[in-house]
């Protein structure tokens, strides 16, 4: 019995305390999408400038399905680039992709972005090479100001994708204001944060804060997004029905909703889900999608230097404090974490964020084994207790 009760304290232990939305920004890497170059032969002067410009600095890598290869710079957004020539037959995912558009007779060179969603691939955009380099593919301001929220210690940001009816609008972020309001100050983060194995590795604030951004859907610098989202659920702004998108970690969107399916208690539910200790640590077994986004995650989270300041940035979004719950954001006191000189200079080393109040010091390691020990003691104890009062069969 005493062996079991160490299996099972010590299977708590190793168990991961982070919330899910803070271990998704400091431990998942976002899904790379894929933008997918379809040509017949050699690329004009004409195409060569366009795909180009479509790329620009953000490129983070570059594949080539045909002989030619373009020297590219290395950044932060999460797609790599393919040129597949049609006239070839390639031999991997994007055969399927070219018999279908050789079946359809689509203008060259067209563009195709597909990401993974619910754990296979979709075609998150397609259109010709001309039509790709007018719009912002691969950045807009909504995603910047999405991670610099993220990044400046937001839990979860709950977009909201405009309908007509400008009634069920209001209705629906007035809703998302009140509920997250409550839940900012009521709902308790895992316990156990800093301790071995819940380490925090960045030195942003814990917080509950929870912020509604809006946006149009006829805003034609977020028209990859609204076409993404849109294509979950093509009927809802159709019939005037607004779409709501929580959005926490690296950029990852849990799902879209429909608003008449939005009610109190899925609010609370998705909360508590994102807010919860990170049961299933492996990012393919939990729910979401990563959109395609520009930001230097790792630069930020791990490095020293200034945070962005999401109050300064992008004043055209409707993001301003009217759609913030004024008191969502409180600073969370933890104990603290690993030693930071335990671990080799190559990993990010944790940051641990300190307590305010004076009579909460530091925690000893040796008090919490000592703490640890003493209850597994007095579980042993109460269980032969409990079996030595009981009756015999």
């Amino acid at each position: 019995m005493a062996l079991l009760l160490m299996c099972c304290f010590s299977s708590s232990a190793m168990a991961c305390n982070v919330p899910v939305f803070r271990y998704a920004l400091e431990r998942w890497t976002p899904d790379s999408c894929e933008v997918i170059v379809f040509h017949q032969g050699p690329l004009t002067g004409q195409q060569q400038q366009e795909l180009t410009h479509l790329q620009q600095s953000s490129l983070s890598s570059f594949s080539d399905a045909s002989p030619q290869a373009i020297d590219t710079d290395s950044s932060s957004v999460n797609a790599t680039f393919r040129l597949v020539d049609v006239s070839t037959s390639p031999d991997d995912s994007a055969s399927l992709l070219c018999d279908q558009l050789k079946q359809q007779n689509v203008p060259l060179p067209w563009v195709v972005i597909r990401q993974q969603a619910a754990g296979r691939p979709i075609n998150a955009w397609q259109g010709t090479l001309h039509e790709a380099a007018q719009i912002p593919l691969l950045t807009s301001p909504l995603r910047g100001e999405l991670s610099d929220r993220l990044l400046s210690g937001d839990a979860v940001v709950w977009l909201v994708v405009r309908s007509t009816d400008s009634d069920r609008n209001k209705e629906v972020t007035g809703l998302l204001r009140k509920k997250l309001a409550e839940l900012g100050q009521n709902v308790p983060l895992p316990e156990g944060i800093g301790l071995p194995g819940s380490e925090l590795f960045s030195d942003i604030p814990l917080l509950m804060r929870f912020t509604v951004m809006e946006v149009d859907p006829d805003d034609a610098q977020e028209g990859f997004l609204l076409n993404l989202f849109q294509g979950f659920e093509p009927e809802a702004l159709k019939n005037g029905t607004p779409l709501v998108i929580p959005i926490f970690g690296r950029g990852r969107a849990l799902e879209v909703i429909p608003a008449d399916r939005l009610n109190e208690r899925l609010v609370e539910d998705l909360t508590l889900f994102l807010c919860g200790a990170c049961s299933c640590q492996v990012k393919e077994r939990n729910p979401g999608f990563d959109l395609l986004m520009t930001a230097a995650w790792d630069e930020q989270l791990f490095d020293e230097g200034p945070r962005p300041d999401p109050a300064a940035a992008n004043p055209g979004l409707r993001q301003s404090s009217e759609t913030e719950p004024s008191n969502s954001a409180a600073l969370v006191e933890i104990p603290a974490g690993r030693n930071s000189g335990s671990a080799s200079s190559s990993e990010p080393q944790p940051r641990i964020e300190g307590r305010t109040a004076p009579e909460a010091t530091r925690e000893s390691s040796s008090f919490r084994r000592s703490l640890s020990l003493l209850i597994i003691v007095l579980s042993v104890f109460a269980i032969a207790l409990r079996l030595y009062v009981s009756p015999s069969a």
